[in-house]
């Protein structure tokens, strides 16, 4: 199942990269961060920021999507070229960014991130502590928090480990996501068949309209499977007609 959901996008593979142990060791504070501003154009509908560190990057749109990174924006909207400075904080840590730009959204420079040892914490008291402190950078990213986590495992859908909650958080699987995806119709009981439906697009009304078709306690794969071929509830319930039943 979790090969379904990194099929989702190329986008959380390298947020997941990001977080993978390496051989080199752990330091206190990550110092070989980079950015590279982009401005709004083509294919993007906003403004961007990537954020690199080694051989992974992850993008955010500056469109106000995360209100944590309004100073970025801010300070990367200016039009005057020159020297520029941002920080952007979350519960994760610190990203203390300096640099370069050329025009209003567009340029680059070096960040320096400082994990919040009260996250790793509370990562810790959860089973999540992180491998490498990259892994809280890309928690910073995704907006991975502990609010998250506890909402999840309240809905019985516990994340098992830190790769866990960032991807919950890349495909925003949320508390009220897992509430509004529980049917008859589905019997979901971890945190990765959640993602994987959330990957494919499986919402609410279309596990709704299985269970109207007659459906009952599929898994998580089978609701995944149908959707990756296209069976809507209309079209199961058409098929249950023509065939003068129900499938299950």
């Amino acid at each position: 199942m979790k090969a379904l959901y990194l099929a989702g996008g190329a986008a959380l593979l390298s947020i997941l990269a990001c977080a993978a142990p390496t051989a080199a060791a752990d330091p206190l504070v990550l110092s070989d961060v980079s950015w590279v501003a982009e401005p709004a154009g083509g294919k993007k509908g906003a403004p961007r920021v990537r954020i690199q560190h080694k051989q992974s990057r992850s993008d955010q749109a500056l469109d106000g999507s995360r209100p944590y990174f309004a100073a970025a924006e801010a300070a990367l909207g200016q039009s005057t070229p020159g020297p520029v400075r941002f920080t952007v904080t979350h519960d994760a840590g610190t990203l203390a960014c300096t640099g370069t730009l050329t025009r209003a959204f567009e340029g680059k420079g070096e960040c320096r991130f400082t994990s919040d040892p009260g996250f790793e914490r509370a990562l810790g008291d959860r089973g999540l502590s992180p491998d490498r402190r990259s892994t809280l950078l890309a928690m910073l990213m995704v907006d991975a928090t502990i609010e998250l986590a506890d909402g999840l495992a309240k809905e019985g859908v516990r994340p098992k480990d830190a790769d866990d909650l960032i991807a919950a958080a890349a495909l925003e699987v949320s508390p009220d996501y897992i509430r509004d995806l529980r049917s008859e119709a589905l019997v979901l009981t971890d945190v990765e068949d959640a993602i994987a439906c959330k990957a494919l697009g499986v919402d609410g009304a279309y596990v709704r309209g299985l269970a109207a078709a007659g459906y009952r306690k599929l898994s998580a794969d089978e609701v995944v499977g149908m959707k990756a071929m296209g069976v809507t509830g209309a079209y199961a319930q058409a098929m249950n007609r023509a065939a003068g039943g129900v499938s299950k």
